[in-house]
């Protein structure tokens, strides 16, 4: 294991060292602008049919009167007993399991 590491650190040293060899490029010289040089560039827009805004009616949401109390969010709230899972032994995915007597509901 040892051999294995230390050929790998002498690789990546020779290779670290050839990059180290490269020579840096030349910039390029740049040409100066002049009036000459830059061409106007005109623009013509073309009007766009507008189509007109349609107003939409929002529908009243539906407001249930049930007695498990909710989140902000819509769901229900599990602090309440109303809203307890049963007690009853789970399936690995935490749902009831069927089996048993405490989980039917006949």
């Amino acid at each position: 294991m040892k051999k294995l590491l230390l050929s790998m650190i002498a690789i990546g040293a020779m290779v670290s060292a050839s990059f180290a060899q490269t020579t840096p490029k030349k910039p390029v010289a740049i040409k100066p602008i002049t009036a000459t040089t830059v061409k106007p560039v005109t623009a013509t827009v073309k009007p766009t049919a507008v189509k007109p805004v349609t107003t939409t009616t929002v529908k009243p949401v539906a407001t249930t009167t049930s007695t498990v109390p909710l989140k902000k969010d819509g769901t229900p709230d599990r602090r309440y007993k109303a809203t307890t899972p049963p007690a009853g032994p789970l399936k690995k995915d935490g749902t009831p399991d069927k089996r048993f007597k405490a989980n039917k509901k006949n």
